[in-house]
């Protein structure tokens, strides 16, 4: 291996000093950064089974169920629309909306 002459060592050593150190004390920061949590403790009977069964105990009346199905909601939201029909629409929510 060939020796370097002394300035060519002092240069890389003026160089490569500076960079040695700082990538020291990045370390050294790197590690105060941890944080230690805690482990989780879990407390109850694992044996139970972890499933809920909920039973109506009487039935609903059938006048609570006012109204059309979703379904034919649905089929309303989603049909096309008639030209004149929307332009109507839009011109009386115009003249409600200025009052």
């Amino acid at each position: 291996m060939k020796k370097l002459p002394n300035a060519d060592r002092k240069f890389l050593i003026r160089l490569l000093l500076p960079v040695i150190i700082m990538l020291g004390i990045a370390s050294v920061l790197r590690a105060e950064d941890r944080v230690n949590l805690e482990g989780t403790s879990i407390t109850g009977n694992r044996e139970l089974p972890k499933v809920l069964y909920i039973v109506p105990w009487k039935k609903a009346p059938v006048g609570d169920l006012v109204g059309r199905p979703v379904e034919s909601l649905l089929d309303e939201v989603l049909a096309p629309l008639d030209r004149e029909v929307f332009k109507r629409q839009v011109e009386y929510h115009k003249a409600l909306s200025k009052k």
